[in-house]
């Protein structure tokens, strides 16, 4: 039995044209390549009945969605045309279990810098069909490309001008001969034994419309940056949106004392402020150098008696120090390649205006 990988590569080229550019879709779905791995599994001497039940159906779904491949033709390209044609949203529909897969179609698109929604077909006859306009392209999706509550929708459309998109298993059906582009997720059988429940086909369709969402993604140049704005809430939205500035401490919060101060005082502000490090500021208020416990432990090892000594002969110059323009994972990284727990931070003056700590972008889910 071979297992198999499905890959769809997506790989952002500098020549990719600019997005108003509505050309050269064909060079995308050459790029959107399937590629298949086969490995050969030891033979088993006693095989679970469960275990090859599940692997018949893993050999059938991959190879429904292998097939995609050789079928992407122009109407593939046309469909990305009118979706970057597209002035208002994706409006994309689907009964039963193809439903499912048009909300996970939807969803996907508009994570990825293609605005879209699912519509319930059986809704939009009875009042939502009004959540759609002409400015909108509606992808429709149905294996038998019969389903009435989907057909039902073809005279309003056609009405309306709204461009329709159709994703179903017969090039023959009602609906694909009255899309103005019909991407072809047929498959040969289902993996259900009985051939009836919708298994491979499902699949199919899933994969062909994240090959739509990668496809389009990649000719517009979206990026991961972009990627993060419609995901503050995750972790990469955190890493590619989360600034210093935006987690310092400052104002009374901020540790220092003048340049010049005994070291007691210095270490009763450690103290105070609980950081683990002061900023020692020079006359002018720019950041003169930081005084942290690790020089403590330094200035215990190295004098025998601390009386009379000041800060400035002890502390670490210029001392790590960040704008807080600096992205939150940036300052990860440069107290891990540090290794220290907190960082000063300056602005354009060098004057000191903020102290970041390990903790803080823990707390914030940074790392």
């Amino acid at each position: 039995m071979a297992a198999a990988c499905l890959l769809i590569e997506a790989t952002n080229r500098a020549d990719t044209p600019p997005p108003n550019a509505i050309f050269g879709l064909s060079a995308i779905r050459q790029r959107i390549t399937i590629i298949v791995m086969s490995t050969d599994t030891p033979t088993e001497s006693n095989p679970s009945p469960l275990r090859e039940s599940a692997r018949r159906t893993l050999q059938l779904e991959h190879q429904a969605v292998a097939a995609l491949c050789e079928r992407l033709d122009g109407d593939f390209d046309r469909a990305c045309e009118l979706i970057l044609a597209c002035r208002g949203r994706v409006i994309v529909t689907g009964m039963g279990k193809s439903g499912h897969i048009a909300g996970k179609i939807a969803a996907t698109l508009a994570s990825t810098g293609t605005p879209a929604f699912f519509v319930h077909p059986g809704e939009a006859s009875h009042g939502d069909l009004g959540m759609i306009t002409r400015g909108d392209v509606v992808l429709a999706l149905s294996n038998s490309g019969e389903t009435a509550e989907v057909t039902a929708l073809l005279p309003l459309l056609k009405r309306m001008g709204t461009p329709l998109i159709s994703m179903t298993g017969r090039p023959g059906s009602t609906l694909a001969r009255h899309a103005n582009a019909h991407l072809n997720a047929g498959v040969e059988r289902e993996a259900c034994p009985l051939d009836l429940a919708p298994t491979s086909s499902t699949t199919a369709s899933l994969a062909l419309g994240d090959a739509l969402a990668v496809a389009l993604l990649e000719f517009r140049g979206f990026t991961a940056e972009d990627f993060a704005l419609s995901h503050p809430g995750g972790s990469l939205g955190k890493r590619l949106l989360l600034r210093v500035a935006d987690l310092m401490h400052q104002g009374s919060r901020l540790p220092s004392v003048p340049l010049g101060s005994p070291l007691r005082d210095a270490l009763l502000e450690i103290t105070r402020q609980g950081l683990g490090f002061t900023c020692v500021v020079a006359p002018d208020g720019r950041l003169a150098g930081v005084y942290t416990d690790g020089d403590l432990r330094r200035t215990l090892d190295q004098h025998n008696d601390l009386t009379g000594l000041v800060v400035d002969e002890v502390m670490t110059t210029p001392g790590k120090r960040v704008s807080p323009d600096t992205l939150a994972a940036e300052a990860v990284r440069i107290m891990e390649d540090n290794r220290i727990s907190a960082l000063a931070v300056i602005d354009d003056n060098g004057h000191p205006i903020g102290a970041l700590h390990m903790h803080d972008l823990l707390a914030s889910g940074v790392i």
